[in-house]
C-alpha cells in the first residue's frame, strides 16, 4: 500500500492506493498555517488514519510546495513559508519513524498523469499548471526529472516567448522579474486581462458577448500555444497535461495546437495536449505514485 499526501496550503489531502492504482481510502484535514510542528502532526495522524482504515503499513509520499534543496536538504521555494528552511524529510521520517519520499506539488500532477493518466504510456510527459499560479513538472519513462537544481519543469518563472510590444517588458512577479509566464497564464492573470473579478467569470462573460473576456480568452490562448511551443522547441514531449483551474477551458485543447505550430521548430508536431484524467486527485496520486506501481 501507498499512501499520497497533497500538502496544500489551506488543506492537507491524503490518499491511499494498492499497488494497481485502485483507491482504498482518502482523507483530509485543514493545514496548521505557520505551526511547522502542527503540520507534522496532522500528516502523521493522516498516515495512521489510512493505515488504521486499511489495515497495513504504508509507504509514504508527500507533494509539497516549493523543492528540497540539494545543497541543503532544507525545503525553499515554498509558498507555505513555515516550511522555508526547515528538514521536512528529516523530520517526517523521524514522526513515521520510515523513509518517505517527498516531492514538488506539480511533480506529484505529473507523475499521477504520467503514471496511470491522461499521459499514462507515453514516454515524457509535462504536466502543466494554470492556477492561482503557473507551475510544472516533468516525467520520463515515469520517473520525476528533477534537476541538479530542483527545479526541473519550472517554466512558470521564465518569459513570456515571442513577446509582442505591448506585452514588454511585462506585468511585475512576485519572484521579482516582470514579464513571467505566471503574469500571464495564471487565472489571477487572466482575470485582470478580461477586467473580472475571478478567472471563472471569463468563459460566462465572453459567451454573453462581453468583448473584453472574448478578446481576453483569444491572448490567453495564443500566449499559451507560445510557451508551450517553447517548451516542445527545448524538451519536445509526447505529451503535455493541463491541470488547475483553468484546465478546465475546454477551447484550449482545440486552439493552443492548432496555434502553437507556426512557432515549433518542426516540420509537423505530433505532441498531444490533454486534460487530466485524475482531475484534482491527480497532486496526491502523484505523491503516492513516488513509490513506483508494482513490478517497476
Amino acid at each position: 500500500m501507498r499512501v499520497g499526501i497533497d500538502l496544500g496550503g489551506t488543506k492537507i489531502a491524503a490518499m491511499a492506493l494498492d499497488g494497481r492504482g485502485r483507491e482504498l481510502w482518502t482523507g483530509r484535514t485543514a493545514t496548521p498555517r505557520d505551526d511547522y510542528d502542527g503540520t507534522l502532526d496532522a500528516i502523521a495522524a493522516l498516515v495512521a488514519e489510512a493505515e488504521r482504515a486499511t489495515g497495513g503499513e504504508a509507504r509514504v509520499g508527500v507533494g509539497m510546495p516549493g523543492a528540497v534543496s540539494p545543497a541543503s536538504g532544507l525545503v525553499k521555494n515554498a509558498n507555505s513559508t513555515w516550511l522555508i528552511g526547515r528538514p521536512l524529510q528529516r523530520d517526517l521520517e523521524e514522526r513515521l519513524g520510515r523513509p518517505v519520499r517527498l516531492e514538488n506539488d506539480a511533480n506529484c500532477f505529473a507523475l499521477s498523469e504520467a503514471t496511470d493518466g491522461a499521459g499514462a504510456g507515453a514516454p515524457v510527459v509535462f504536466g502543466a499548471i494554470l492556477g492561482t499560479g503557473v507551475g510544472g513538472g516533468i516525467v520520463v519513462e515515469r520517473r520525476v526529472l528533477v534537476g541538479c537544481n530542483a527545479v526541473g519543469g519550472e517554466w512558470g518563472h521564465n518569459p513570456l516567448p515571442w513577446p509582442a510590444d505591448d506585452e514588454r517588458p511585462g506585468p511585475p512577479c512576485y519572484c521579482g522579474r516582470a514579464g513571467c509566464l505566471e503574469t500571464f497564464l495564471s487565472g489571477p492573470a487572466l482575470a485582470r486581462d478580461a477586467g473580472t473579478q475571478t478567472a471563472e467569470e471569463v468563459v460566462p462573460r465572453a459567451a454573453a458577448g462581453d468583448e473584453r473576456a472574448a478578446r481576453a480568452l483569444e491572448r490567453y490562448a495564443d500566449r499559451l500555444a507560445r510557451a508551450c511551443a517553447a517548451l516542445i522547441n527545448v524538451l519536445d514531449p509526447d505529451v503535455i497535461v493541463l491541470g488547475g483551474g483553468l484546465s478546465n477551458l475546454a477551447r484550449l485543447y482545440v486552439d493552443v495546437p492548432r496555434l502553437w505550430a507556426p512557432y515549433v521548430f518542426s516540420d509537423r508536431v505530433d505532441t498531444r495536449l490533454l486534460p487530466p484524467r485524475h482531475g484534482a486527485a491527480s497532486g496526491v496520486r502523484g505523491a503516492a505514485w513516488l513509490w513506483p506501481p508494482d513490478g517497476d
